[in-house]
């Protein structure tokens, strides 16, 4: 008799993803499983090789249309990856190895680092991300995340 594997979670289109080794507060991703890859929203974005080590540094803005909240991260490259974006424009761009976590799952994954001013999320969680974690509710949000709650004006 063949054993059944544990269900996977349900997770809708858009989802909070926190990303702990890189920021304190959770992003708001799409799930898109018509990409690929994974990509996140890096400002001031600078590859460079010391010792013989690629490095990037970059800002992270996690609120949607805004960038009052930023945060400066420095981290390893893993590699690079040419990536075909909607509009069809091809571009090469460094891939960061961090874990991830929507709601209680916590999982290992590899992003793509580029500039999405104009996109509607600032991060996008494509298939590989995803493969063997989660089953996607195409009409649902926020399945397995919350809101974070705003914190007061300073």
């Amino acid at each position: 008799m063949a054993t059944r594997k544990k269900p996977r979670p349900v997770i809708g289109w858009r989802e909070f993803v926190e990303l702990t080794d890189l920021i304190d507060r959770p992003i708001k991703a799409k799930i898109d499983t018509g990409a690929r890859t994974s990509a996140l929203h890096a400002f001031a974005l600078d590859v460079s090789e010391i010792d013989g080590v690629t490095t990037a540094a970059f800002e992270i803005h996690p609120e949607q249309r805004s960038a009052r909240y930023a945060r400066s991260v420095t981290c390893e490259v893993a590699g690079f990856r040419k990536v075909r974006s909607s509009n069809g424009k091809s571009e090469l761009r460094p891939v960061i190895e961090t874990v991830a976590r929507i709601g209680k799952v916590e999982w290992p994954i590899e992003i793509t680092l580029t500039r999405r001013d104009d996109m509607g999320f600032r991060m996008l969680l494509g298939r590989s991300a995803i493969r063997k974690q989660f089953l996607v509710h195409p009409s649902r949000s926020y399945l397995l995340s919350s809101k974070p709650r705003k914190e007061p004006p300073k």
